[in-house]
């Protein structure tokens, strides 16, 4: 791929940067906060977007910004996988924003300031992860992100909040310092963190032994972001915190952040070529895979609505490292378009529960009787992407289990399709009773007569319908099939 000299990647990482002090010194102006907020939403969008073309193009805009040492630096590299990733963070940012305006308005809440200025410090950290050229880049922001998240994960300052705070910043910190030690490793071997189509540790002649140690830390560092099992439990408990951060949790930064880094680990760091010499996809894949079964299973036990929809996100991230892990054309592309599709469909789902917490108060599925016909655009839009997510067509969940299932049949893994089968049969089973409820259940006390404010009610709407536009057109507007085609081929033909 040709490398190109740009300042925009620089641009999209800082541009909600530049917003934080604005928002700050408009602590008591709120709209004036609020239209910072947006204005960076829709700065950062416009900046990322217009990379696209370059990067269908195979070209890959670079910046750097500081040398430490010889094969050591800061540096951004917009290649065709960090844009993917941007596209979807940036792109739903704007809606997140919006919803969290009437969200905050709707409920009073307090420290909006701070809980705006962390938002807009949360998506500058995953841009910068988006576009890290290596491995000492990537692991500078994600810490930026871990930190920048945790004033969010404890915005209601109750005694359960700062509890799931403390262990969100265990889990977190301590898979930062794996990291550590993991990137020191690879730089001993191979004199260099810069992410390499192929593989930057292949052709290093790795012993076996070596390689499974190294993978595993790699994998534990990137692995709590991901929720893999049993590093999940700092997931659940972060649901105390208010919905527009679940959603920024489940759908546009920090989960998310996870799985790209096992892309990264997987595609750009030990490659195609070192996975199957060592049998490191079938590591890898076995956790997915015992992942995406549990994390269906426990979701049928909650009935807080937010915390099934944790479990729901557990279980689908790791969709996206199976899909990593088969090592085919077709299933790396099929992870890959479940970023997208699970960051739509889950967005707006935890979209829905927030309406209807702040319009009706109700955070358990057993109180949701009825709550279709009082609540219709929410409940639709609810409706549509849990089908989605159990992959029911013509949402784009489908489509990404499509080529997931296609990918295990091409990688000669049938026992990963079998998985993805058993498991939208989960997803069926938790979300079907929760649709039932609101539709065929007399409305109970307390179930209003009306939708939550508009300015809540919008976001989840278009989400939803960007869910179904896009299982119909995969490439519409940002070209997610396209990219994710490009990347598993690049990825698949650079091995040795």
């Amino acid at each position: 791929m040709e490398l190109v000299h740009s300042s925009i990647p620089l641009y999209a990482v800082f541009a909600s940067l530049f917003a934080i002090p604005l928002i700050l010194l408009s602590s008591r102006h709120p709209d004036l906060r609020e239209m910072w907020t947006m204005l960076a939403a829709l700065t950062k969008f416009v900046l990322v977007i217009s990379l696209l073309p370059d990067a269908l193009a195979g070209r890959i805009l670079t910046t750097d910004l500081v040398d430490i040492s010889p094969g050591v630096s800061l540096s951004l590299a917009a290649d065709p996988l960090g844009v993917f990733f941007a596209l979807i963070a940036s792109g739903l940012w704007i809606l997140t924003s919006l919803y969290s305006i009437g969200y905050m308005r709707g409920l009073r809440e307090k420290k909006q300031t701070r809980y705006f200025a962390s938002f807009a410090l949360c998506l500058s950290a995953t841009i910068g992860i988006a576009f890290s050229a290596n491995l000492l880049t990537f692991l500078v922001f994600y810490e930026i992100l871990t930190i920048a998240t945790y004033p969010l994960v404890i915005h209601k300052g109750s005694l359960a909040a700062l509890q799931a705070g403390r262990k969100y910043l265990v889990y977190t910190l301590s898979a930062g310092v794996i990291l550590i030690i993991a990137l020191a490793w690879t730089h001993q071997i191979a004199g260099s963190l810069d992410f390499k189509a192929g593989g930057l540790l292949d052709g290093f002649g790795l012993q076996a032994g070596t390689a499974v140690f190294l993978f595993v830390l790699f994998l534990a560092g990137v692995g709590v972001k991901s929720a893999i099992m049993p590093l999940h439990s700092w997931l659940p408990a972060a649901m105390i915190a208010p919905t527009p951060v679940s959603a920024l949790l489940h759908a546009v930064a920090v989960v998310k952040s996870g799985v790209f880094g096992v892309m990264r680990v997987v595609g750009f760091v030990f490659g195609p070529v070192l996975m199957r010499e060592h049998g490191l996809d079938f590591l890898l894949a076995a956790a997915a895979a015992i992942t995406i079964l549990l994390g269906s299973l426990l979701a049928f036990r909650q009935d807080n609505l937010k915390r099934l929809l944790a479990y729901s996100t557990i279980g689908h991230l790791s969709y996206v490292v199976l899909g990593a892990a088969l090592l085919s054309s077709a299933g790396m592309t099929g992870g890959l378009m479940h970023i997208a599709a699970h960051a739509t469909m889950k967005i707006t789902l935890f979209f829905c529960a927030g309406a209807i917490y702040v319009h009706l108060r109700k955070e358990n599925i057993s109180e949701l009787d009825g709550i279709g016909k009082t609540m219709p655009w929410t409940m639709g839009a609810f409706t549509v992407t849990a089908l989605g997510l159990a992959g029911i067509p013509p949402v784009n969940g489908f489509v990404s289990k499509w080529f997931l299932g296609l990918g295990a049949i091409e990688a000669d893994h049938l026992w990963a399709l079998a998985v993805l089968l058993v498991s939208g049969l989960l997803n069926a089973g938790y979300f079907a009773p929760i649709i039932y409820r609101a539709y065929f259940r007399t409305p109970g006390k307390n179930s209003g007569t009306s939708e939550a404010p508009a300015m809540m009610v919008a976001p989840l709407v278009i989400t939803a319908l960007l869910s179904a536009a896009l299982g119909i057109l995969p490439n519409a507007g940002v070209h997610f099939h396209d990219l994710a085609t490009l990347i598993a081929s690049t990825v698949l033909g650079s091995g040795r």
